[in-house]
């Protein structure tokens, strides 16, 4: 019935509307069109939360953890209700298409956007993407499955060309997105790059498999159309031309007013070069998307109850624990005793400036921000004391000297020189100088100034009373003609030309232009920068500062005293937003800043240290076999420090186990290669990326995908599963006993994975084919029921066109990761041939 309505909606529009409504009508919304009822549609970023229309740190959003910390978890319940924890973000905010999940896998660790994608591995993937998907969409919002497709790293993502066999698409790149439109994902976003040659927003991938549900050709042995019924929506600026992108599959373009469509399609219409029925599906996919989010038709419902604040970040806690990976715990060094704690010293640069989400267009303004320091010290004020002791004390030193790269100017030592508050004064003005619009900010980073007629530059204006003495670096990010002056004196003046299009860079977080200045502990300068808005430059302006740079060893020296002092160190390292962030790929997998000598030294001075590391994705760990305690946090959202107070001190597990396998060394890894040869990315390796390169490669790595203790122990003591199969059958059920051998109540994420050793076909040495958590008490027996579609037993065969099963032996094994399966059992398959229709990705995920 909803379908007949959209179809007479249609017949209300001529080609004139049609047209206009495939380009967005600002950076975030969709045009309306009241001749059929049709409201603006609101889309913002991103996977960790929801930022809204305006890039402004006022307007505030619950920070989740990163999607890596979510598939760490391995655990759909908790993602579906944070997905839908998002959706009611967005409907505060207003917005009804959320543009996450990034369902793009983890090829090398190498990729700098890493944090924001879920895992190395397509079942993984899909199903956590999946959930997310469900979460936020039952809570009437759109979720928007991206990048389609093979974006898998940054470097020259806007014109790379991905080379790919068929067969690697289909198994592991499209395998995701096919199972978020067998979940009913309402929008789809095409990526940057190229294909095989073809441009992602011009792609025929578009059209088959994503929107096809039959043969392109008719009748025949091709399989595998999804049958997509929602809106094709493009990366920001990926539409870069009229007919390629008009003709496929692709149905609106963002952001607007301005676009190739906006400036030719309605033309090319009339002149006959695009048949009017492929605008109408495009259209009626736009039509359905508003009538499913309620922007069409009837004024949207009443918005549900939102939960309450204490709720919420509840929820996040709880997210940060299920996240956390506990690598290494040699000697039960974790959970610890708050009672046999005397002094605890906190050491590391990211105990106290935590990242607690990746940077980059998805990057979101958090109302308040819980630490490792202030959640570690928390914790340690409520743990209940035994017998007369005194609470433990806690130290902090960062261990290494601070960064020398400017940041965002800081509220706590600016303030407005208007009204005294702390903070910045932002300035539009006109060709003359003459003030058109002033207004009090809270950050140097400003992103999105208001927007004024006439207004020709944009100022940043502060009073700084500097928290040390010393030679300062101050920066202005942005493009054009810039200028920085301190007490009035000018210490920069230039013009910056654009020298790129990669909107994250130009628009989100452009390169600073720096210079030096002596400033006097406690003593206030008025810092000014000023930039000219001109045509093609964006809006974004940032005023930045960095303290003088400080010495290494006596840093490293104060950090080993206070180590030795204590009774436990806890070591909290990390990434840093120029060595992992969108835009760029990594250069290196170490971590920046002296991190390693930091935490071999204070593993030296205290034999009880544990080490907390703070990153989006893999990082290299030499010294891991010298701690006695590992935990990975990833980048674990605004709850961060008491979440991970939680597992240091016992009151949660460790829930987390890696979705990607770890190097110990960088020229460990066997695939990662993330920079173009002459424009083309090859994927070489075909379907062998994570966990399987290293299997073929015959390389150990540091810790396996799927790895990942508790504070408890499991002991795996059967698998049951059918002894034989037929092709084209509704797939396996395996079932594993294993039994809690520790002392306290745990959960254990049991894997199965599939071999096939006598084979024609070129399959992983295993990949992983099921999952299923179980949760015990102590010395008691779980079952975990691992269902393995017929999918995991299959392999596409491009000759065909088709998902086929070869006959005979597969052998299945259980266990605790990729490198760690005591259990095996065999399965034959008695017949080949094409998978039956139920036998889908979609099967896996029930």
């Amino acid at each position: 019935m909803a379908e007949d309505e959209t179809g007479r909606l249609l017949e209300k529009l001529d080609i004139g509307q049609k047209v206009r409504l495939l380009t967005g009508a600002s950076n975030w919304r969709t045009y309306a069109e009241p001749a059929v009822g049709l409201r603006p549609l609101t889309m913002s970023d991103g996977p960790s939360g929801v930022r809204g229309e305006t890039w402004d740190e006022r307007r505030t959003s619950l920070v989740l953890p990163s999607p890596t910390a979510l598939a760490a978890s391995w655990d759909e319940e908790l993602v579906r209700e944070l997905g839908g924890l998002l959706a009611a973000e967005a409907r505060r905010k207003g917005v009804q298409v959320l543009l996450a999940p990034t369902l793009n896998l983890h090829r090398s660790p190498l990729g700098g956007r890493h944090f924001e994608c879920f895992s190395e591995d397509p079942l993984l993937t899909a199903r956590t993407g999946v959930a997310f998907v469900k979460g936020v969409q039952e809570g009437g919002v759109a979720a928007t499955a991206k990048h389609f497709v093979a974006n898998d790293a940054e470097t020259d993502r806007l014109h790379v060309d991905v080379r790919v066999t068929e067969r690697a698409l289909r198994e592991l790149y499209l395998a995701p997105f096919e199972a978020a439109v067998e979940a009913g994902v309402w929008a789809v976003m095409s990526a940057y790059n190229k294909v095989n040659g073809v441009t992602m927003s011009a792609s025929p991938l578009l059209e088959w498999p994503l929107k096809g549900d039959r043969p392109p050709r008719g009748n025949g042995p091709v399989q595998g159309g999804w049958g997509f019924d929602g809106l094709v929506v493009s990366d920001w600026g990926a539409v870069r031309s009229l007919l390629g992108s008009a003709r496929s599959g692709q149905d609106l373009a963002m952001p607007g007013p301005e676009s190739p469509w906006a400036a030719g399609l309605l033309a090319a219409v009339t002149a006959g070069l695009i048949d009017e029925a492929r605008i109408d599906d495009k259209v009626r996919r736009l039509l359905r998307l508003a009538r499913r989010v309620g922007a069409l038709g009837e004024p949207a419902p009443v918005r549900r109850p939102l939960t309450p604040p204490t709720g919420e970040r509840a929820l996040l806690r709880r997210a940060v624990a299920a996240g956390t990976v506990l690598l290494r715990n040699e000697r039960s060094a974790l959970p610890l005793d708050p009672a046999r704690l005397r002094r605890v010293a906190v050491i590391g640069p990211r105990a106290t400036a935590v990242r607690i989400q990746g940077g980059g267009s998805a990057e979101v303004f958090p109302s308040s921000v819980v630490t490792p320091l202030e959640g570690i010290e928390a914790a340690l004020r409520e743990a209940p004391l035994r017998g007369a002791g005194d609470r433990a004390e806690v130290t902090y030193t960062p261990g290494v000297p601070p960064d020398t790269r400017p940041r965002p100017l800081d509220p706590a030592w600016t303030r407005d020189p208007r009204d005294g508050e702390p903070g910045v004064l932002v300035r539009l003005l006109d060709a003359d100088g003459a003030e058109l619009h002033a207004e009090h900010r809270l950050s140097g980073r400003i992103v999105e100034p208001a927007r004024v007629a006439g207004a020709v530059t944009v100022e940043i204006r502060a009073l700084v009373r500097p928290p040390q003495s010393g030679s300062w670096t101050l920066g202005v990010g942005g493009w054009g003609l810039i200028s920085l002056s301190v007490d009035g004196r000018t210490l920069l003046s230039g013009e910056f030309p654009l020298d790129s299009d990669d909107p994250t860079r130009v628009h989100v977080s452009p390169p600073y232009r720096c210079v030096r200045a002596e400033l006097t502990e406690g003593v206030e300068s008025e810092v000014v920068a000023r930039r000219r808005l001109d045509s093609g430059t964006g809006v974004a302006t940032l005023l930045a500062a960095a303290p003088p740079p400080g010495d290494a060893p006596t840093a490293l020296a104060a950090a080993v005293a206070a180590a030795r002092a204590a009774d436990v160190a806890v070591v909290v390292v990390g990434t840093t937003e120029e060595s992992e962030s969108e835009g760029r790929d990594r250069e290196s997998l170490a971590l920046p800043g002296g991190q390693d000598a930091l935490v071999r030294a204070v593993a030296r001075a205290n034999p009880r240290t544990v080490v907390l590391v703070n990153s989006g994705g893999p990082v290299a760990l030499p010294w891991h076999r010298e701690v006695p305690a590992l935990l990975l946090t990833w980048f674990p959202g605004q709850e961060a420090g008491h979440g991970l107070a939680d597992v240091l001190f016992g009151r949660a597990e460790p829930g987390g186990r890696l979705p990607t396998t770890w190097a110990l060394a960088e020229e460990d890894v066997p695939v990662l290669g993330t920079r173009p040869r002459d424009g083309h990315l090859p994927y070489e390796e075909g379907v062998h990326i994570g966990h399987r390169a290293w299997l073929r490669a015959g390389a150990e790595p540091a810790y396996w995908f799927g790895h990942g203790l508790g504070y408890t122990t499991w002991a795996y003591e059967g698998m049951e599963a059918p002894r034989a199969v037929a092709g084209d059958g509704a797939g396996v059920d395996v079932r594993v006993r294993l039994r809690n051998t520790g002392p306290r109540r745990g959960r254990e994420v049991v894997q199965v994975y599939v071999a096939r050793a006598d084979t024609t076909v070129d399959r992983p040495v295993r990949a992983l084919a099921g999952y299923a958590a179980v949760e015990a008490g102590p010395g008691e027996e779980a079952v975990a029921t691992v269902r393995l579609a017929a999918r995991a037993l299959a392999h596409w065969s491009a000759d065909g066109g088709r998902w086929e099963t070869e006959p005979g032996a597969f052998t299945l094994l259980a266990g605790s990761s990729a490198g760690e399966l005591p259990l095996s059992t065999t399965v034959t398959v008695v017949a080949s041939g094409p998978l039956a229709p139920d036998t889908s990705m979609e099967s896996a995920l029930r």
